[in-house]
């Protein structure tokens, strides 16, 4: 079942807007716990300022008694205040046996106080009348004249009052709704920078589906993953563009190299059938077709090779080599089947000779096409140099020649088969596959095959075997 898919920024914006969420919620509810502590801990300790403070004032008039409580002005009043809460706490004065003398309640039943409370050794005390009432705080302070005990002041109040603070949760809640809109809004922009770019590359990969390589994307995002995607794609559609370059390439030049021998076995074949030409001359037409049909048949023979090397349908038969013999013996057959006149060929052999691990004739092959493709490159009077050097991991076959070179811009192209140069397709026949599938034997050995360097002096190419342990 086709399971429908989120556009990008809407699936990024949600995920990040849920977890801004979660974070602010998780805030917010801490937050509100340490209000409340913070809050009922400052009101605490006011009450017990206001139970001092009220003790002094009643032993202000210098007597060692507890004066007419309405002769001390201001006992009761505004105390509320204080602690910036809505209502005051209740406030009692008790002689030392508890019994209540005044408080700021006058409709309040409490006549006197336990005295083991007022003996209690905390001045703050939280009690609890059981689970229908709720928890409240009592704060005494003794009334002393010169050191000597007459009374308390005792303050009460609940702990729902004393943790009430409306003013700074709805501060708290306009904050984090704040910072909910602002995460949000920063988490679209955010989201939408970086879908716009992906998108972009979403619709340039469409494009290039449906065969238009000519993308437009740009090439400035800040980014640096998104900005190595963007180049990394446009460098796929030009790599892709010059694949289909040269699969069309392919197409006219295998259709090309195949037709002309065909077109001249057909000729050659039909003038000696129609007795056009007989003795002498039939016989050289007949060897001109032989070799009209040996060229076609190496043709084919190279296309089902590389086939089934890509494939990986030919075994190996890899065996243990000296390099100094294998090399001398590939060089010296090659120059047996070739007219090498105003050509040198110079061989440099390992100076300790070396035990390879190699297929004996896939080796010989790929050198043979590389003295081949540097002979084709060579203006006479030239030079191929043939050397055998060494690094930390593996044995190198250096092939130097002092041919024209390889345009730097097609140099990165040699080893894609099928590919062949704007300069030699028209001067030399072949499918384009004796760098690509010769590459790709040395890789089958365990080697490599590459280009070192070309320019108008020569060109160098290296083939790289492992050592043997």
């Amino acid at each position: 079942m086709y399971k429908k898919k989120i556009p990008l920024q809407r699936y990024w914006t949600t995920r990040y807007l849920l977890t801004i969420l979660i974070g602010l919620i998780i805030m917010a509810v801490v937050s509100a716990l340490w209000i409340r502590h913070t809050t009922l801990e400052n009101r605490l300790h006011m009450m017990e300022f206001m139970a001092a403070e009220t003790a002094n004032r009643l032993v202000a008039n210098e007597e060692p008694v507890i004066p007419p409580l309405n002769e001390v002005p201001g006992l009761f009043s505004e105390r509320g205040h204080l602690m910036d809460m809505e209502s005051s706490p209740s406030i009692y004065i008790a002689d030392l046996r508890g019994n209540v003398l005044a408080n700021n309640r006058p409709q309040s039943s409490l006549k006197q106080f336990d005295l083991s409370l007022l003996n209690h050794s905390k001045e703050v005390i939280k009690l609890s009348e059981g689970k229908e009432h709720e928890p409240f705080y009592v704060v005494k302070k003794p009334i002393e004249f010169d050191s000597v005990s007459l009374g308390w002041v005792v303050i009460t109040e609940t702990e729902a009052n004393l943790t009430k603070v409306n003013q700074e949760y709805q501060q708290l809640t306009i904050m984090i709704v704040t910072l909910a809109l602002l995460g949000w809004g920063a988490v679209y922009i955010l989201s939408r920078k970086l879908s716009k770019p992906i998108k972009e590359v979403s619709k340039a990969a469409e494009q290039v589906r449906k065969g238009n390589y000519e993308v437009d994307l740009p090439s400035d995002a800040k980014a640096e993953e998104v900005d190595e995607l963007i180049h990394s794609f446009k460098e796929m559609s030009q790599q892709l563009q010059r694949l289909e370059t040269i699969r069309t390439e392919l197409l006219a030049g295998v259709t090309h190299e195949l037709k002309t021998p065909v077109t001249s076995i057909s000729g050659l074949l039909q003038a000696i059938d129609e007795e056009v030409v007989n003795g002498e001359e039939a016989r050289e037409f007949l060897k001109i077709t032989l070799k009209e049909t040996a060229k076609m048949r190496t043709m084919v023979e190279d296309l089902l090779a590389f086939n089934s090397f890509a494939a990986n349908a030919v075994p190996l038969k890899m065996e243990k080599h000296s390099i100094n013999k294998l090399v001398t013996d590939s060089v010296y057959q090659w120059e047996a089947g070739q007219t090498v006149d105003g050509l040198t060929v110079e061989v440099k052999l390992f100076h300790n000779d070396a035990i390879i691990h190699v297929d004996a004739v896939r080796l010989q092959q790929i050198m043979t096409n590389l003295l081949n493709n540097a002979k084709q490159s060579i203006v006479p009077p030239g030079k191929i140099e043939v050397g055998i050097t060494e690094s930390a991991e593996t044995l190198q076959i250096d092939i130097r020649d002092t041919g024209e070179g390889i345009p730097k811009e097609e140099q990165t192209l040699i080893f894609e088969r099928f590919y062949r140069g704007h300069g030699k397709k028209y001067k030399v026949g072949g499918l384009g596959l004796g760098l690509p599938f010769s590459k790709m034997m040395a890789q089958a050995m365990n080697g490599d095959l590459e280009l070192i360097e070309s320019t108008p002096l020569g060109t160098v190419f290296r083939i790289r075997l492992p050592k043997i342990d």
